[in-house]
């Protein structure tokens, strides 16, 4: 069969019949990483990562000190994550210490088998003591010390990237914002018949700011069922939160 040569011959080669066919070129592929997965079987390396959160409660005189490990899974490679693989928790209160060591020894144990962990944080959060709860720093109330222990995993698991913290939109921050200025101007005492001071001092102005619980919010505030904060007023006959937007008339 004749072939037609369009082009200029610039140079020759003769090809024998036992001469095989040149490779052609392929894009080099990525070599497969070999993804680690979080199981029970996973050796302990001889360096972990780590956090210690202290924990002050009214219903202990010695505070309690959390820390975490965490391994670092897949490092170097776009698979890297860290995922928790023990907990200890040190105090010098000696009272609680059986229960406390079988705690840390369960939940480490409930880490190294891998999976969804993050489960614990809510079974935990949902213990109750029958002797009453208390308030944390920042108007946060804890039920028991174990749900503030619960508190502390939550903490962490978001720091690491393991829990995604739910971010209220713009538009609902904007609503909570009015909802506070509103709430505010109306129990903000107004004195009748008053006239401004020639001396605007601050030892001469009457306290007209409305005070504030520990957590910010107004003094009269109720807890919150949802986020736990005192922060529940009754506006316009419905009950809402100024930290987390709930409302119980939707």
């Amino acid at each position: 069969m004749a072939i037609r040569i369009e082009k200029k011959i610039t140079g020759y080669q003769v090809i024998k019949p036992d001469d095989k066919p040149a490779p052609t070129a392929t894009p080099a592929e990525e070599p497969a990483a070999e993804v680690i997965q979080m199981h029970e079987s996973l050796e302990r390396p001889d360096t972990l990562l780590g956090n210690t959160y202290k924990i002050k409660s009214p219903l202990f005189e010695h505070a309690l000190y959390v820390t975490i490990n965490d391994i670092v899974l897949n490092a170097g490679t776009r698979h890297e994550q860290r995922r928790p693989f023990e907990i200890f928790i040190n105090s010098k209160n000696m009272d609680h210490f059986q229960w406390i060591v079988a705690l840390t020894r369960i939940l480490s144990a409930v880490f190294r088998k891998g999976g969804d962990v993050t489960f614990i944080v809510e079974e935990l959060k949902a213990v109750f003591d029958p002797r009453g709860g208390y308030f944390k720093a920042g108007g946060i109330y804890m039920p028991s010390i174990v749900a503030e222990i619960g508190a502390v995993i939550e903490q962490h698991m978001k720091s690491i990237g393991l829990i995604q913290a739910p971010e209220l939109d713009e538009a609902t921050r904007q609503l909570i914002a009015e909802k506070r200025a509103a709430y505010e101007s109306a129990t903000t005492p107004t004195p009748v018949g008053a006239r401004p001071a020639r001396d605007p001092s601050p030892e001469s102005q009457p306290d007209t700011e409305p005070h504030t619980n520990a957590a910010g919010f107004p003094a009269g505030a109720t807890l919150c069922s949802k986020c736990n904060t005192q922060a529940l007023v009754m506006m316009d006959g419905c009950q809402t939160c100024l930290n987390c937007g709930y409302s119980k008339c939707g």
